[in-house]
């Protein structure tokens, strides 16, 4: 299977949103499409589905879209759900193959109930192979599994469609889609709306993924986890890179870098040939070599000094005006919630704490930060802050202004007491210089419009600083910039975060409130350290489930235990196999002759990948056959 776009192009009412469109995706790649808000990543899904058309574009080859081996493309375009369906319909329909052949099987256990002749019993063996091919002792527990990690329970299962909210049947349009397993799935931003809980279950779905995917996607730590490929889309033109988001970004850098070298060598190159030109050429002995001066310089061209990389950090510092006490924040017995309580919680945050708030939607993350901020009262219990504590409080209702003013006006009229000079050397720390002031706030990108409402916390002077998703809804550079004001807090600044972003949280804070069952716990420790621990705790857990077996499948027991057997010793072997060559792969990056150059790294990292991807289904399988 393959499908490639070479030199192509889209257009939208005469205007060329893509110029020069060259993207290839093949059998189990799994790429991401990155850019800017508005580059054109969702234009080359809709291509790849269909549903937008490709034309010529302006690169210098023939223009062609071609797709090979007939695959099945899978592609969210509009979620259209039959109401009358229940949710457990919608999503077993996403298993047509497994279900038919199950009811099949038990159509045969019947007649060989009554009739247990050889003809029946190799009919059921063969079935119940491929049964077993298909995924069919698997299929439950996995959409069981989706339908809980996606913030559905179990009595949601036999609700109708139509008692679901817009935001619930959008999941459940990807949860059916992502079930189906097409031959090449297309995701838009499959992690918007989804907790961190779900994002974790969609990322280890689609790291084993046997088939091909194409995700857009802002979530950086989602995207370094799956994917192999990188494409990037500046200024209309898609740029390959192999590896992961990370890799994507050191790759990028490297090339701008060497670029610029060579723009300046040519640069220096064509005016050292120049100076000789003009030396020589009135020179009656020299005109040749004036001559072929000229030539070299005509055969170097013109210097194309390369786009910017934008490299742009912030020069702003979060330097509270007052140093709060010891204990800045003081929360005890604290109920809290509109018409009924979402939970309780007592905690006590210390100057300079960096804490991260996560946990399903619904649980009360951004309630509680209200409550606490005063925003709206507690149900029962205490709320006190230290002495000399100033609090800054920030929301995405904060940032979704839309006001008229410019922002020099909007800065003006909400902090009087500061001066034009005051007011622009505070934005020019948040990357809003020169004309930049005189945009319509309105206007702004929503990128802008965050570091607008940031720089109005921050020249408060906060000591506590009360961060709600702040990067929801960015592009991975909008949350850089993000990321880039909350690491410049200086040591005394006391930061609460909430985000299902866990590339933020995990680069902020260092502890966390977890919400869960009804209430926060403290857990101590990054968002790492949190995940290597719940998943420690899983595993310990866990308990082999007995399946009662019916007299049919006795009567064939047999036969199914000893391919049992033979399947769990073979992959036994096979796993052990990989896991020594894994071992041995791993080994290579404690090599200072591989872990000091950038290739080889990223060759070891890819081989690593390659032995992973291999392990993992076998893994799977092995302890599903083993309980």
């Amino acid at each position: 299977m393959r499908i490639e776009i070479i030199n192509g192009s889209v257009e939208y009412d005469g205007n060329t949103v893509l110029s020069e469109i060259n993207f290839s995706v093949s059998d189990k790649e799994k790429i991401a499409l990155v850019g800017r808000n508005g580059s054109g990543k969702t234009s080359i899904l809709k291509c790849i589905s269909g549903e937008v058309p490709l034309v010529s574009g302006t690169g210098d080859e023939k223009f062609s879209f071609s797709i090979s081996g007939a695959p099945k493309i899978g592609y969210l375009q509009q979620v259209s759900l039959n109401d009358e369906l229940t949710l457990r319909q919608e999503i077993l329909s996403a298993y047509k193959d497994v279900v038919g052949l199950e009811n099949k099987l038990q159509n045969l256990l019947d007649k060989m109930s009554e009739n247990p002749s050889d003809e029946n019993v190799g009919a059921y063996s063969r079935a119940m192979e491929r049964f077993e091919n298909i995924g069919g002792y698997l299929y439950k527990k996995e959409y069981l599994t989706a339908v809980s990690k996606f913030g559905f329970s179990a009595e949601d299962l036999d609700k109708k469609l139509s008692c679901f909210s817009g935001g619930q049947r959008t999941k459940i349009a990807l949860m059916k889609l992502l079930l189906e397993k097409p031959d090449v799935l297309l995701l838009d931003e499959p992690t918007n709306h989804l907790d961190i809980a779900a994002v974790e279950w969609l990322e280890g779905y689609l790291k084993n993924y046997k088939n091909s995917v194409v995700i857009v996607s802002h979530d950086r730590m989602f995207l370094d986890r799956i994917v192999g490929v990188v494409y990037e889309i500046e200024y209309g033109v898609t740029t390959r890179y192999k590896g992961n988001y990370t890799a994507f970004l050191a790759q990028k850098q490297q090339a701008y870098d060497k670029a610029l070298k060579d723009a300046k060598w040519k640069s220096a190159e064509i005016d050292r040939l120049r100076k000789l030109v003009e030396r020589f050429r009135y020179k009656a002995t020299k005109a040749a070599m004036a001559q072929s001066k000229l030539k070299e310089i005509e055969r170097l061209g013109t210097v194309e000094t390369p786009r910017r990389f934008d490299t742009s950090t912030f020069a702003s510092s979060f330097q509270p005006e007052y140093e709060s006490v010891r204990d800045a924040l003081f929360v005890k017995d604290l109920v809290f919630g509109y018409d009924k309580p979402l939970g309780e919680i007592s905690l006590a945050v210390e100057r300079g704490q960096k804490i991260g708030v996560i946990g399903s939607n619904g649980t009360g993350k951004s309630t509680l930060l209200k409550t606490i901020t005063g925003l709206i009262p507690p149900l029962s219990g205490d709320v006190r802050f230290g002495v000399k504590t100033r609090v800054g409080y920030f929301d995405q209702t904060i940032a979704a202004t839309k006001s008229e003013l410019s922002v020099l006006e909007d800065f003006r009229a909400e902090f009087p007491e500061l001066n034009d000079g005051e007011i622009r050397k505070t934005l020019g720390g948040f990357l809003l210089s020169g004309d930049d002031v005189f945009k319509c706030v309105k206007d702004l990108s929503g990128g802008e419009k965050r570091r607008v409402a940031l720089a109005g916390v921050l020249v408060t002077k906060p000591s506590v600083l009360v961060l709600d998703e702040p990067t929801a809804g960015l592009d991975p550079r909008g949350k850089s910039e993000i990321l880039s004001v909350v690491n410049t807090l200086n040591k005394p600044g006391t930061v609460i975060v909430v985000s299902h972003d866990r590339y933020l949280i995990n680069r902020v804070a260092k502890s966390l409130i977890v919400f869960e069952n009804g209430g926060g716990r403290y857990f101590d420790g990054t968002f790492d350290e949190y995940e290597e621990k719940e998943t420690a705790e899983e595993v310990a857990k866990e308990k082999p489930e007995k399946t009662k077996k019916t007299g049919g499948e006795r009567y064939v027991e047999s036969k199914e235990e000893a391919r049992r057997k033979h399947r769990v010793e073979f992959l036994e072997k096979k796993i052990t196999a990989l896991e020594e060559e894994l071992s041995r792969a791993q080994a290579k990056l404690d090599d200072e002759t591989v872990n000091t150059d950038y290739k080889k790294v990223m060759a070891v990292e890819e081989e690593i990948k390659t032995i992973e991807e291999k392990l993992d289904p076998l893994i799977t399988e092995w302890t599903e056959l083993s309980e």
